[in-house]
C-alpha cells in the first residue's frame, strides 16, 4: 500500500522522464540548424560531435548529482548544497526566467511553423494570440496532472521522432543506391577551428534541456536512477539523431540550397523523394516545437515551487492544487511568459526568436558551469561520492561550459551574469521579509 502511494505521489517513470529529456531537447531549432551549418561543410559534422561529448560530460555531472541529491529543482539544489542559499538563489532565479522566456521562443517558433500552412497566423496581432492560446493550453495540461503533461510529452516525442527517423532511413536509402558520390567531398584544407567553433555555438541551442528530468525530481520515481538514466541517455539519443539528420541534410544537398533555404529538411525530402513535402515538414516543426513547449511548461513552474518550498521565494508559490501539481507557480510564470509575448509582439517572428535564444542560451551556459562547480566542491566535502575517472569527465564539463560561454559572445555573457546578479537585491528582500514575519 506504501508502494502504490508513493508510485502515485511520483507518477513520472522512466519513459517520461526520458520523454522529458529527448521532447524538450528536439524542439524548433533542428530544422532550422542546416540552412546555418550548410556552408561550414564537414565542420558542422565536427562541431556536431564536440557538442553531443561535451553535453554528454554534462549530462553525467548532472547524472552525478541528481544520485547524490535527488531533490526537487535540479541546478538550484545542486548549488544551493555547495555554496548556500546565495548562490541557489542567483542560480535559480537566472535559470527560471531564462525557462520562461525561452518558452517564449519556442512558442513563437511554433507559430512560426504554423504561419506557413495558415497564412493568416502570422499577421500582427493574430500570431500574439494564438502564441499565447498556446502556453496557456499547455499550463492547463500540466496544472490537470504531472502524469497528464508526462503522457502528452510522450506523444509529443513519438511524434516528432519519427519524421526524423524517416529522413535518417531516406539518407541512408540513397547512399545505399547512389554510393557516396552524393555526399560533399572531404577536404582537409576546409578544416579551419574557426568553422568548428563557430559550428559548435550554432548545435549549442539545439542540447539545451538536458537538464529538465533534475528539475522535477520529486514527482519521479526511484529519482537516484531514473534521473541518471533518462538524462544520459536523453542526451545520447537526441545526439545521435542530430549528428545523423543534420549531416545528411548538410552533406548531401547543395550549399546554396540549403544555406538558402528556409525549410531545408523539406527541400532534402523534395530532391531525393520527389514528394512536395514543404507542408508536411512545416507541420512536423510545429509538432517538433510544441513537444518542446510542453516540458518546458512543466519545469517553469517546478522550479520555483521547490525555492517557495524552501523558503526563498514567496510562499503562494509553493501552493499545489488537489493533484499535487505547483499551480500558483504555473499561473505566475505563464502570465509573466505571456507578458514577454506582448511585450515583443511589434517584432518580427525571427527577431523576436533570435534575441530570446540569445538570453536563454546566456542563462543556461552560466548555470551549467555553476553546477560543474558545485560537483567540484560536493565532492570535497564528500556530499558527492564518485568514481577517480570521474573527476576528468567533470574536468570536461567545466572547460566544454567556459567554452561556450566565451564561444557565445560578450552580449550573451553579459546578459548571463547580469540576471545572476539581479537575482541578489531580490533574494535579499525576500530574505528581510521572512525576518520581518518571523519576529512578527
Amino acid at each position: 500500500m506504501q508502494q502504490d502511494t508513493a508510485v502515485k505521489g511520483r507518477p513520472m517513470g522512466f519513459w517520461m522522464a526520458l520523454a522529458l529529456v529527448m521532447g524538450s531537447m528536439i524542439g524548433s531549432g533542428v530544422f532550422l540548424l542546416p540552412a546555418s551549418l550548410a556552408p561550414l561543410g564537414w565542420n558542422s559534422v565536427i562541431g556536431w560531435v564536440i557538442t553531443v561529448s561535451g553535453a554528454l560530460c554534462v549530462a553525467s555531472v548532472f547524472g552525478a548529482l541528481s544520485k547524490a541529491l535527488p531533490k526537487a529543482g535540479g541546478p538550484y539544489a545542486y548549488t544551493r548544497a555547495a555554496f548556500g542559499d546565495g548562490a541557489g538563489f542567483a542560480i535559480a532565479w537566472a535559470y527560471w526566467i531564462s525557462m520562461w522566456v525561452g518558452n517564449a521562443a519556442i512558442a513563437t517558433a511554433a507559430v512560426s511553423y504554423l504561419s506557413q500552412l495558415f497564412p493568416l497566423v502570422g499577421t500582427q496581432g493574430v500570431s500574439a494570440a494564438i502564441t499565447i492560446s498556446i502556453v496557456w493550453a499547455f499550463t492547463l495540461i500540466n496544472i490537470r496532472g504531472t502524469k497528464l503533461a508526462g503522457q502528452v510529452q510522450v506523444i509529443w516525442t513519438i511524434a516528432k521522432l519519427l519524421p526524423l527517423i524517416a529522413v535518417i532511413g531516406l539518407a541512408a536509402y540513397i547512399l545505399a543506391i547512389q554510393g557516396t558520390g552524393v555526399v560533399r567531398t572531404f577536404d582537409v584544407a576546409d578544416i579551419s577551428t574557426a568553422s568548428i567553433s563557430t559550428a559548435t555555438i550554432l548545435t549549442l541551442w539545439a542540447m539545451l534541456g538536458l537538464e529538465l528530468a533534475t528539475v522535477p525530481a520529486d514527482k519521479v520515481q526511484d529519482p537516484e536512477r531514473t534521473i541518471n538514466r533518462a538524462t544520459l541517455f536523453g542526451t545520447a539519443g537526441a545526439g545521435g539523431i542530430y549528428i545523423l539528420v543534420c549531416s545528411a541534410v548538410v552533406l548531401m544537398l547543395p550549399v546554396a540550397i540549403t544555406s538558402a533555404s528556409a525549410a531545408p529538411f523539406a527541400d532534402f525530402v523534395n530532391i531525393y523523394a520527389g514528394a512536395n513535402a514543404g507542408n508536411a515538414i512545416a507541420a512536423i516543426g510545429a509538432i517538433s516545437a510544441l513537444g518542446a513547449l510542453n516540458g518546458w511548461i512543466m519545469c517553469q513552474a517546478e522550479l520555483p515551487a521547490a525555492l517557495a518550498r524552501d523558503g526563498l521565494f514567496p510562499a503562494f508559490m509553493a501552493k499545489t492544487g488537489p493533484n499535487g501539481t505547483p499551480r500558483n507557480a504555473h499561473l505566475f510564470t505563464t502570465s509573466l511568459l505571456t507578458i514577454v509575448i506582448l511585450m515583443n509582439s511589434s517584432r518580427t517572428m525571427a527577431s523576436m526568436f533570435e534575441f530570446l535564444i540569445l538570453l536563454t542560451t546566456a542563462i543556461v551556459l552560466v548555470m551549467y558551469f555553476g553546477c560543474a562547480a558545485a560537483a567540484f566542491r560536493l565532492i570535497q566535502t564528500g556530499i558527492l561520492k564518485v568514481r577517480a575517472g570521474f573527476k576528468i569527465i567533470l574536468l570536461f564539463a567545466a572547460l566544454y561550459s567556459v567554452w561556450t560561454i566565451y564561444g557565445a559572445g560578450p552580449e550573451a555573457l553579459m546578459w548571463g551574469v547580469a540576471l545572476l546578479l539581479a537575482g541578489l537585491p531580490v533574494f535579499w528582500l525576500l530574505r528581510i521579509a521572512r525576518g520581518s514575519k518571523a519576529v512578527a
